[in-house]
């Protein structure tokens, strides 16, 4: 157990509503190294080097030592009482090229920590790590940090820094601790003057009453590569109908700028779900847009605000007509959800949150223990972007890593785009569908990419 290196604040620090809903257990990511052989000859330098700078990082990052706690109403709040976080150290007989392309599957699960949910929260470490030396020489670190106390914004800003101590830099900027920007602490303000419907549950498969025919499917993850062209035919593809003219009988209207990246891919993700899950045309379904505030508050949040600074938002609709109708409807869904996302709404959707009088329905540890609470698998699914997040270059002293991707994923519809490490502007995308839907999801998002780059071509003929 690693604990910060000189004495920090101690205290209990309230934690804002966002911090408190959705995944409040621990995200996986893990980073790969072929590091120096020079690291090798004094035998356990790594370790140190490692222990020792995370001992330093916990000074300026202290609120991820502590321990979280449950009070009234299903809520948590954050004793920072310095107990530190765990450090493994690990050897393995395999070698990195027994790994392949890296992609996440079950032996992933011998390089990440686990975390045993059934022991008392306050018994729980906030961050895990695990360094795993293989017989070629070559480490993975892996880290799983606990989303109720920091988004993936905030986590990679702790391992940045962390990787600067370790190479013997100084601190490149400290973290803005007080979680009162986001009224952490603060009694009801007024009612929510929005409707807020990402807090509703997620439509059901036509015909059954609950999600457990579909929680029980077993699943399975796919890493589907992006080109910059594939990336690109995508968004122009979204963009024909709204660059041009509206096209009524599509239900689309013009928003008064292109679609972005992310929305045109996401669209495409949308789409070949509800093909490849073989729905109804007339299966409601809704996506799951997870939105940074910080910049979108006024003022905007302190860049470096840690904690959790996003917001959920879905976007809903139909599968036939997502399937039958352009691109650029379920991309102008898509845009209409996040666009709701302003500081007048961030502070609704806080509202409705305080006057809720048990917040474990909106949490993530309560369907893992009860079976129960939100779903977004089938006819559901959740993309999230990873695009604008710093992930590569975490040198902690032997080099840049050779591959950083997610680590356990195992959530049906949970999907990831994750930008290309080759900086050639290709993306990632790592998504989780049941067994029986993923390979006709893999075809379906290959096969609908090409029939759009021709029709593309035709238009400009």
């Amino acid at each position: 157990m690693v604990k910060p290196a000189e004495p920090t604040w101690n205290g209990v620090l309230s934690l804002s509503e966002w911090d408190q809903i959705g995944i409040i257990t621990h995200v996986p990511t893990i980073y790969f190294y072929r590091p120096s052989q020079d690291w090798y000859t004094s035998g356990g330098t790594m370790i140190k080097v490692l222990r020792d700078s995370l001992s330093q990082t916990l000074v300026h990052f202290y609120p991820l030592a502590g321990r979280l706690h449950w009070i009234d109403g299903g809520r948590l709040e954050l004793a920072c009482n310095a107990m530190g976080v765990q450090l493994i150290e690990a050897v393995s007989e395999a070698k990195l090229d027994d790994l392949g392309d890296f992609s996440p599957s079950p032996e992933f699960d011998y390089l990440i920590p686990s975390i045993d949910y059934t022991t008392p929260i306050q018994e729980q470490p906030l961050v895990l790590v695990q360094l795993t030396e293989f017989s070629c020489g070559g480490i993975s670190l892996s880290l799983t940090i606990s989303h109720g106390i920091a988004d993936g914004q905030s986590a990679l800003h702790f391992i940045s820094e962390w990787a600067r101590l370790a190479r013997g830099e100084p601190l490149s900027s400290p973290p803005f601790l007080d979680r009162k920007a986001l009224q952490a602490g603060h009694p009801l303000r007024e009612a929510p003057c929005f409707e807020h419907t990402q807090f509703n549950q997620p439509p059901l498969i036509i015909g059954e009453s609950s999600t457990e025919n579909e929680r029980k499917k077993k699943t399975t993850v796919a890493m589907l590569k992006l080109t910059k062209s594939q990336a690109e035919t995508l968004k122009n593809n979204a963009n024909e109908v709204n660059q041009g003219s509206c096209h009524v009988q599509t239900g689309e209207h013009c928003h008064g700028r292109a679609y972005t990246r992310y929305e045109a891919i996401t669209a495409h993700i949308w789409r070949c779900a509800c093909k490849a899950r073989r729905h109804r045309s007339e299966q409601p379904t809704t996506l799951g847009v997870c939105v940074d505030i910080r910049k979108r508050m006024q003022p905007p949040l302190p860049q470096r605000y840690f904690g959790n600074a996003i917001i959920d938002v879905t976007a809903t609709g139909y599968s036939g007509e997502l399937i039958l109708k352009p691109l650029s409807y379920a991309a102008s869904k898509i845009r209409e959800a996040i666009e709701k996302v302003t500081h007048e709404y961030v502070h609704s959707a806080i509202d409705f949150l305080k006057q809720q009088k048990d917040l474990s329905q909106f949490q993530d540890l309560h369907a893992i223990r009860s079976n129960q609470g939100p779903f977004y698998g089938n006819p559901n699914l959740g993309v999230i972007s990873w695009l604008t997040l710093p992930m590569y270059g975490m040198d902690f002293g032997w080099g840049k890593e050779i591959y950083m991707g997610p680590g356990t994923h195992d959530c049906d519809g949970d999907t990831l785009i994750l930008p290309g490490s080759d900086c050639d502007g290709s993306l990632i995308v790592a998504t989780c569908f049941q067994v029986e839907s993923i390979e006709t999801f893999k075809r379906f998002f290959y096969e609908d990419i090409g029939k759009q780059d021709r029709e593309i071509g035709k238009l400009s003929e």
